[in-house]
């Protein structure tokens, strides 16, 4: 039967909006996930807001929109039919310049049937201020479509370049009304429940080490994520989360899509399997998933995979419960007995490859390959 290249691997997923479509992408692929979301988005503040920065858009001299994101291009567009000011919209879309910050952005446009004349090279809004700057915006009337975060930066610097900017709120972010699930979630990469980690906005970064400060958990957090649990970001925007933080630099795909970021991440993850000897009995290894020669499969628990690794690590090594105690439950227990009752139950697991798991009296147990 055929593997899948994530299963045996457990991702977390942070994202509320289409969240379901990316566990969907992902247990397709073999995985197990666990979601908490970090962040929520709410589809409008204001309808007259909207309406008043649409009706500006469409009143007076405009030299050109910037589109910041796909969700911003779709709401807005939706959101002027509601209000009866769609045509008027689509025909000032189709009479100025569009600048697309990236993919998404362009994507919807596209999809509008739109044409983008520009898309930002590294989806940053830097990339947009540059080209600006280089364009010349002084004295010219520029509207802006705000991400979730309200693209402020953007907006200022667009101003100090000399332009005037029209605001177009669509939607904003905000932390969750019950962070219970994000703390669950935050709390089993401390503990390496899980293999990987997704991001799909920048603001979600923020809110996930925000919601790790408060837990008093933000060091712990930190060596996880540099250690043993691999971030993925959808794209470079979102990934500065990490950088503005010095923290581990997350994985981005190439192109910044949610099906690609999946793609990305079964493609890191198959790479891990791998082989070893264990009794005379050649076993696979992916994450948590153990498959026999002769085809069979068992699935480890989170701490009999912990101790396998580290006995497969330097085969024949005697490893004391000590040290599986403090490598495995990260001084959570101190009770050396767990180590017992954890390795019986790994033995069972491992069927015919059982003995390879030898004890040492009072020294503690090795793996051997023979």
């Amino acid at each position: 039967m055929k593997i899948g290249p994530l299963e045996g691997f457990t991702i977390a997923v942070t994202a509320d909006r289409r969240a379901r479509e990316q566990i969907q992408l992902l247990e397709g692929r073999g995985a197990v996930c666990i979601h908490g979301p970090v962040i929520k988005t709410h589809p409008l503040g204001s309808e007259d807001e909207l309406r008043a920065a649409t009706e500006e858009v469409l009143t007076g001299e405009l030299d050109l929109i910037v589109l910041t994101t796909g969700l911003g291009v779709r709401g807005w567009l939706e959101a002027a039919d509601a209000i009866q000011l769609g045509d008027d919209l689509f025909r000032r879309f189709e009479e100025v310049e569009l600048y697309a910050r990236g993919p998404k952005a362009k994507g919807a446009l596209s999809t509008a049937g739109l044409e983008v004349s520009w898309t930002a090279p590294n989806a940053r809004y830097e990339d947009i201020v540059s080209a600006l700057a280089e364009r010349g915006v002084e004295g010219r009337r520029v509207a802006v479509q705000l991400d979730g975060a309200g693209a402020v930066g953007l907006c200022d610097e667009l101003e100090a370049l000399g332009a005037t900017v029209v605001r177009v709120p669509v939607y904003r972010w905000s932390m969750p009304e019950d962070t219970g699930a994000a703390e669950r979630l935050i709390r089993a990469i401390i503990d390496r429940r899980v293999d990987a980690v997704t991001f799909t906005a920048k603001p979600a970064v923020e809110n996930f080490l925000e919601i790790a400060d408060f837990l008093g958990v933000a060091d712990e957090l930190a060596d996880a994520l540099v250690t043993d649990v691999v971030p993925f970001c959808v794209g470079p925007v979102c990934a500065t989360g990490f950088s503005d933080h010095e923290l581990a630099e997350p994985f981005v795909p190439e192109k910044h899509r949610l099906g690609s970021m999946v793609q990305q991440i079964a493609t890191q993850f198959a790479e891990r399997s791998t082989e070893a000897q264990l009794g005379g009995e050649t076993i696979r290894i992916q994450g948590r998933l153990i498959v026999f020669g002769d085809g069979e499969r068992t699935m480890l628990t989170d701490r009999e995979h912990a101790i396998l690794s580290l006995l497969l690590e330097r085969p024949g090594v005697v490893r004391s419960k000590r040290e599986l105690l403090r490598h495995c439950w990260r001084g959570a227990e101190s009770d050396e007995h767990l180590v017992e009752v954890t390795v019986g139950r790994l033995r069972q697991r491992l069927g015919p490859a059982a003995p390879a798991i030898e004890t040492v009296i009072r020294r503690g147990y090795r793996a051997s390959p023979v």
